[in-house]
């Protein structure tokens, strides 16, 4: 069968022909073969029927066989005549090799196997708005007679060897396939597959009832998840990882490297690893919680090997891109692991250029060419352990063929999410829907937090509606007495505020200063940072926030953590920043002035200080805020503009009734509990589960699970990712940084992109897109220390720097 091809031809190296495309055989064994590693890797997932792997493997043999009509050859350049486009779906006419080899299964069968075939690359159904014509309605009012013209002319010789090859290729590969009937032509081949198409419309043309939606939707969805997978691992031609970074025996390594150093895993820890099942994690911070959750997970990878024969992935989610990668760094570093742990955001390649390019040797270019297959492995399933946003688990909900391979990836997995805390309420609520998703397939989740109040737990338990273990260190352990409590009533920019700031710069101290805005954030830098480095140095004073271009945010860390970061010998200096400083960097420094937020987020800013209790109970010095309402936001009022009036009014009140006192880290859920026991404490939790509910309701229910979906894939960019643009004034820089890998234009893209700064996803209408570079621009005064300052060109008042984006 070498005259039939799946692909158009393939590019080569500049000034050299193309290389011919994959033999269609060829990529129909090694998509079935793909379906098998697969099998073996996610193994037997609860509640789905014992065939569903087989069927897996027909469809995947059975998928692409569609493709033998002229038209499509044609298409792809593999017949004599010009190119053109064939209009035909090769999957539709696929179905017809599912009735020709398979009629000895039993109907239900055969049509799940279609459903598989039909429906990996369109929508069966759809709004009229869709993006891609669905194919029940290119196809639902054909005739027999018009149904097998579109397919016409095909080779008899073509079909009958291939149905030769399909036939052998099945039983050497164990599968069910009829005996050799004698040869068929193209009419009965189209009479199968337009029989089967109208079995198909019958049973999913319409909703599925409410008695069998739960069962029967999920099946359809991670049956498709399987299969397209499949095709794209084929395709791809990338192997699935087979051995995990997180070894079999880590509780052992472990215990060695901390007694080489007189330590001993912590009371928390052992417990952690003894779990078996979820398990919720509350310890203070620098308490060993990363470590603890790595021995839990070890210990569901065994369970979940042993109950379902598979290689479980481990999913280590966090909020914030800036954690992620640090967690990477750290995980790479603890277990060795430089190329096994996955990065999983939108962002990923731009993590992996930053490290190629500290260690490839071979420029930019090269580094960049790297930095891409590394995040392609992750976006096609590869590593069995991955650190991410929850974003891209939650794209899962989305379903049919683009999305559905999330799912089917995600059954029979551990999940680590950490920092739940940062969640507002409408994506908790999508989280704990995803959590109760995730158990039920097969999956096991820790949640671990310094701030874990119980409202939570009873929210995270109530969600995964099985039982789950509270891990906590014993009474009997000494909590650490890090910091003391001291409140101001002067905002955080007063001119007292500033004063109490400079004496502890002149006293020597390194100086944590936590803005609610960039605003803030830029003035207090500007006004004490030129003392800073008079008295110690031009590399004492830093300045983080979110609106940088990614390079100077890359420097920036890099400097803050050559200074500032844990373990080190401590150094003077001042660290000015806004919630950026609340995660990720793992810094340490004498004392710290915040102004007043919620909670959780005041506990996250005070654990950057005397983070590993070295000094004697550190000040941790809170400010009154301001209390502001946005523009277009109504009379609400906001701390500083950001943070809710009510829960940082709240936390306000709670330590200034302990101003002076050192804190008990065991005190602060008592202190989490009283502010959810609030009037506005109980609204937010019903608040929650109504956006679970919801989420459920609309998405996770999969009552239409071959319908048309990519219309809310719009919405959800909107709700978790938000935009980006250059500066006008980097725009050359940027046309020339696209060129700079000249035989790859995704990897000149990918060196370009350093120039690019962050922004909320509504914030497009502040830029105008050049259609020409591909990216949005915007007219504005930056700096590479202070960051993006205001914006030009727009109506008055559009944006004023510091407002919250």
């Amino acid at each position: 069968m070498t005259d039939l091809r799946a692909k158009s031809p393939a590019l080569s190296g500049k000034g050299q022909p193309a290389l011919p495309g994959e033999l269609l055989t060829s990529h129909l064994e090694n998509t079935l073969r793909a379906a098998r590693h697969i099998q073996a890797r996610v193994g037997r997932i609860p509640g789905l029927p014992v065939a569903f792997w087989t069927w897996v493997a027909l469809a995947a043999l059975l998928h692409d066989a569609g493709k033998l009509p002229h038209g499509f050859q044609r298409m792809i350049s593999n017949t004599s005549e010009p190119p053109q486009v064939w209009g035909e779906r090769h999957e539709v006419l696929s179905l017809g090799f599912i009735g020709l080899l398979l009629s000895d299964l039993p109907v239900e069968e055969r049509r799940w196997i279609a459903a598989a075939v039909a429906g990996h690359h369109r929508a069966f159904t759809g709004a009229s708005d869709a993006r891609r014509l669905p194919l029940f309605t290119q196809y639902g009012s054909d005739s027999p007679e018009e149904f097998a013209a579109r397919f016409h002319p095909a080779s008899q010789e073509h079909l009958r060897r291939l149905l030769l090859w399909l036939h052998t290729t099945a039983q050497v590969h164990g599968l069910p396939v009829d005996s050799p009937a004698a040869p068929a032509d193209l009419g009965e081949l189209t009479k199968h597959a337009h029989r089967l198409f109208e079995e198909l419309m019958d049973h999913w043309s319409h909703p599925l009832d409410f008695e069998e939606t739960e069962d029967t939707g999920l099946l359809a969805v991670l049956l498709l998840g399987a299969v397209t997978m499949a095709d794209h691992l084929s395709s791809a031609h990338a192997p699935l990882h087979q051995h995990h970074p997180l070894p079999a025996d880590y509780h052992t390594r472990l215990t060695q490297r901390l007694a080489a150093h007189g330590h001993a895993l912590r009371p928390q820890q052992q417990a952690a690893g003894d779990t078996r099942g979820h398990m919720l994690l509350r310890s203070w911070t620098a308490s060993g919680k990363t470590e603890a959750s790595l021995l839990w997970a070890r210990t569901q990878i065994d369970d979940l090997t042993a109950r379902t024969g598979g290689i479980p992935r481990v999913f280590y989610i966090l909020p914030y891109l800036a954690s992620i990668n640090a967690m990477t760094d750290r995980l790479s570093s603890e277990l060795q692991a430089p190329h096994g742990i996955g990065v999983a955001h939108s962002k990923a390649a731009s993590y992996h250029l930053a490290r190629s390019l500290e260690s490839c040797g071979q420029g930019r270019a090269g580094a960049a060419g790297k930095a891409h297959s590394r995040a392609a492995a992750t976006k096609n399933f590869l590593e069995l352990l991955r650190v991410g946003t929850p974003y891209q688990l939650l794209r899962g909900a989305l379903a049919g063929p683009v999305h559905s391979s999330i799912l089917t990836d995600s059954a029979n997995s551990v999940f680590i999410l950490d920092e739940l805390h940062a969640f507002d309420a409408r994506r908790l609520g999508m989280i704990l829907a995803m959590m109760r998703l995730w158990a039920r397939m097969g999956g096991h989740v820790a949640v671990l937090s310094a701030t874990l109040p119980t409202v939570l737990t009873e929210l995270v338990s109530e969600a995964l509606q099985q039982p789950v273990a509270l891990v906590e260190p014993p009474p009997s352990v000494a909590v650490p007495a890090r910091h003391r409590i001291h409140t101001r009533t002067a905002h955080l920019t007063d001119e007292a505020s500033l004063d109490e700031m400079r004496d502890s710069l002149t006293q020597g101290r390194s100086v944590l200063v936590i803005a609610n805005n960039v605003k803030d954030a830029v003035f207090l830098h500007e006004a004490l940072a030129p003392l800073c480095i008079e008295l110690h140095g031009k590399d004492s004073a830093h300045l983080l926030h979110s609106r940088y271009r990614r390079m100077d945010r890359s420097a920036i860390e890099t400097r803050i953590l050559s200074r500032f970061e844990a373990g080190r010998p401590r150094l003077p200096g001042l660290l000015i920043g806004t919630q950026a400083l609340e995660v990720s960097l793992n810094i340490d420094l004498d004392l710290c002035h915040t102004s007043a937020a919620d909670l959780e987020a005041l506990l996250q800013r005070f654990g950057r200080t005397n983070r590993l209790g070295a000094l004697q109970p550190a000040p941790v010095i809170v400010h009154q805020p301001v209390y502001t309402p946005r523009r277009g936001g109504g009379s609400a009022l906001w701390a500083d503009g950001v943070y809710e009036e009510e829960p940082t009014r709240l936390a306000w009140e709670i330590l200034t009734r302990h101003h002076g006192e050192t804190v008990d880290e065991r005190m602060t859920t008592t202190w989490l509990d009283q502010v959810y026991a609030s009037a506005w404490g109980k609204q937010w939790h019903t608040t929650v589960q109504n956006h679970q509910r919801d989420f459920e309701e609309a998405f996770l229910s999969f009552e239409t699970p071959f319908d048309d979906r990519s219309a809310l894939a719009e919405s959800f960019d909107a709700q978790f990712d938000g935009t980006e643009a250059i500066l006008a004034a980097d725009r050359d820089d940027y046309a020339a940084a696209l060129t700079e890998a000249a035989d790859s234009p995704k990897n000149g893209r990918l060196l370009a992109d350093e120039y690019l700064i962050p922004l909320p996803y509504w914030t497009g209408a502040l830029t105008r897109y050049e259609h020409q570079l591909k990216v949005r621009v915007i007219d504005a005064e930056y700096d590479p220390v202070l960051g993006l300052l205001a914006v030009h060109g727009l109506p008055p008042q559009t944006y004023q720097p510091g407002e919250v984006l």
